[in-house]
């Protein structure tokens, strides 16, 4: 278990992170959400002992994390930080080495991995002739090569192309598969919805939500209906427990307050005229999002 209890970190008077508690079980994809300067990277860096929290524990293991234990983590940062002039496989051994890896154990991973993300070729290239899509995966192999058991991905998929998305996320739920537990960032909903069982959003340092995806999502209580109708939707901005209509290229979306108002909608339509789609579904993540910190804007 992965626990922050109370964690505080102040920079001179600016509070970067306020009272930040979280429980993260082994084996699991665990998001921490939030905007720009909403303290997540701090929260990645105390965790990693770079700069110490000013009030609260962080432990791992039910222990503080140590030099002695660094050797069982992986961290990709957002920020890439690998030695540009340097070629890839030279790099990836010296990284590996650093994590107390044998030359031909460290040989034998990169290989593996670079086949995995169609780079074999890249093996002798440095990394400044590498787009910067390939080097968010040669950095991303740095932090998984010694097959940590803590893994901390800051924007992982910060570059890539669809395509080289779904590999990365694909490696990352294979790592969950074989025991690894992992911590990540993203400002991409959709990516959260799809990896992970637990989430936490950050605003200006403080949890604005925190839990279960499905639980944070029953009790948004909103929700949204897609219509694809032969006449104008407009009409229903004016219904009772609508709270948004958006209109988009194929379907018209409308939040709503709650299931029933579903059903008062839907007797309007077939009023009109032909309905083509009416479906209901949860509110997005981006929705719950948007609202939570936008509310703590305001």
């Amino acid at each position: 278990m992965l626990q922050f209890k109370e964690v505080t970190k102040r920079f001179g008077a600016f509070t970067a992170v306020n009272g930040l508690s979280l429980s993260i079980p082994q084996n699991e994809i665990f998001g921490l959400l939030g905007g720009n300067g909403a303290g997540k990277t701090t929260t990645f860096r105390m965790l990693l002992r770079l700069i110490d929290q000013t009030e609260g524990t962080i432990t791992w293991k039910n222990e503080s994390i140590s030099y002695d234990s660094s050797h069982l983590i992986g961290y990709l940062p957002e920020e890439r930080g690998l030695y540009p002039k340097m070629k890839v496989k030279e790099q990836l051994i010296y990284l590996g080495k650093l994590r107390g890896m044998k030359k031909f154990e460290i040989e034998k991973e990169v290989s593996l991995w670079l086949e995995r993300f169609n780079v074999p070729e890249y093996s002798d290239k440095k990394v400044e002739e590498l787009s910067k899509g390939n080097q968010q995966k040669i950095q991303f192999i740095a932090a998984v090569i010694h097959k940590p058991e803590l893994l901390i991905l800051d924007e992982p998929f910060s570059g890539l192309d669809p395509v080289n998305v779904e590999l990365l996320k694909k490696a990352v739920l294979e790592l969950k598969t074989s025991g690894t537990t992992i911590l990540f960032s993203s400002h991409r909903m959709e990516h959260v919805e799809e990896l992970c069982e637990h989430l936490c959003i950050l605003h200006k340092g403080k949890p604005v939500v925190s839990g279960n995806l499905k639980e944070i999502k029953r009790s948004y209580g909103r929700k949204n209906i897609l219509i694809d109708a032969d006449f104008n939707l407009t009409f229903l901005e004016q219904l009772s427990g609508v709270h948004h209509v958006k209109e988009g290229m194929n379907f018209t979306t409308v939040q709503i307050e709650n299931e029933q108002v579903s059903q008062d909608i839907l007797y309007q339509l077939i009023q009109r005229g032909f309905v083509r789609r009416f479906e209901l579904e949860e509110p997005s993540l981006n929705d719950i999002f948007i609202e939570k910190v936008g509310a703590a804007y305001e």
